[in-house]
């Protein structure tokens, strides 16, 4: 059965949290075929942020064929390694760990800019599996077939201070501008992938055209205070958000401490700060917005310009910082070494320093796990999901 309306997915940003997304698809998928749905193409507005927006690249560029865009995505995810994304080896994380600690005591002495360390970590190898597996040319021939109406890559501008959503689109869709965040409508190619997923201090920064000019860009979490936004203005009006922690997850069961936090504490709340707090804020306001409308005369609400926006949260019910702390031994020994400096020992639960570990642990034993949690989730809201996409089980024809 068809859906009425223009179906949006929403990829949040998460790091190594985004291996969730996939497990969520995969089900998803498997949902609509066990039901006889058509799923070859089910989002045609597709949005993504940080590590979202690496796989909502790669659903879009294969967006007529769903099935197999996932099934790809999944065999990466499930094989993933720290060092397909970073230089994981004890010489580069000693060399990086030495040029910081040098800026730290001797900065002062340092005259020439390109001696100065500019990110924590060397994101090179990322940039190398993106050229690999997503084939950023099929766009415009997927575009073309109506398969995908839009794609929008958030980024955060350095310069400006702006939010910035650049958007590539079958349609000419009129550019718009909000308060500290606009869009920007192009050719979206790799380093707009690499600039959303640029973890800010840890990778580095990516130069793009921001108009008549050019800007850095990092990760599109930064100042992303309405992260629904963008999927709407590309024509969306019935969205689901697929979120990597915090919002249905329980409330931590670790006990109360006194020590003072760790650097890897304070990074650990700090990220989740820019990669999760603004979305639950948002499905907040939208589930808001949406019951106001409710009472409002169809008169005045299209007056208002308003309109209700269908929505389906799917978010992590288990904690996963404490699912990471689980694999955190199979983690480079450098990755462990930084985690140590930090304030952290893998293999102990120390308070929310699981966190920091949580974005970074690119490793295919939680990254599975990530995967099968995913599965679980939208399979226990199997009910939900097909109610969204309109389909019918056999046992209800009606």
């Amino acid at each position: 059965m068809t859906h009425i309306g223009c179906t949006g997915l929403i990829l949040s940003g998460g790091g190594a949290r985004a291996a969730y997304q996939v497990g969520v698809l995969s089900e998803i998928v498997c949902i609509g075929q066990d039901c006889g749905g058509d799923t070859r193409s089910l989002f045609p507005v597709i949005c993504g942020t940080s590590a979202g927006a690496i796989n909502a690249a790669a659903l879009a560029c294969i967006a007529d064929d769903t099935p197999t865009a996932v099934k790809a995505m999944t065999e990466v995810w499930s094989g993933f390694s720290v060092d397909q994304v970073y230089q994981s080896d004890l010489l580069s994380a000693i060399g990086s760990g030495a040029r910081w600690m040098s800026l730290f005591s001797m900065g002062w002495l340092i005259k020439q800019k390109k001696l100065r360390p500019q990110c924590l970590l060397n994101n090179a190898p990322l940039g190398k599996l993106l050229e690999q597996r997503i084939e950023m040319g099929r766009l415009p021939e997927v575009l073309k077939t109506g398969a995908l109406q839009a794609l929008g890559i958030c980024a955060f501008n350095y310069g400006s201070g702006e939010h910035t959503t650049f958007y590539q689109s079958a349609q000419a869709i009129r550019p718009w501008q909000r308060n500290q965040r606009k869009a920007l409508r192009c050719d979206l190619d790799h380093r707009h992938l690499l600039a959303s997923a640029g973890i800010p201090l840890v990778f580095p920064a990516i130069e793009l055209p921001d108009g008549q000019s050019q800007s850095w860009f990092g990760d599109g979490s930064m100042r992303q205070i309405a992260p629904i936004s963008p999927a709407i203005h590309l024509g969306a009006d019935r969205i689901l958000v697929i979120g990597a922690g915090r919002m249905l997850e329980p409330p931590s069961a670790a006990p109360a401490s006194s020590a003072y936090p760790s650097v890897a504490q304070v990074a650990g709340h700090a990220l989740s700060s820019i990669f999760l707090d603004a979305m639950s804020v948002d499905v907040e306001r939208l589930r808001r917005i949406n019951q106001t409308l409710q009472w409002i005369e169809p008169e005045q609400r299209a007056a208002s310009g308003l309109r209700p926006i269908e929505l389906l949260l799917i978010a992590p019910s288990q904690r996963l910082d404490t699912l990471a702390w689980v694999h955190a031994r199979e983690a480079p020994l450098s990755v462990r070494g930084l985690l140590r400096i930090l304030g952290s020992r893998p293999g102990q639960m120390e308070g929310q320093a699981g966190t920091l570990l949580s974005y970074l642990l690119f490793e295919s034993s939680y990254t599975q796990a990530l995967i099968g949690l995913g599965v679980s989730d939208a399979r226990a809201q199997a009910t939900e999901i097909r109610r969204f996409f309109g389909w019918r089980t056999p046992a209800d024809p009606t």
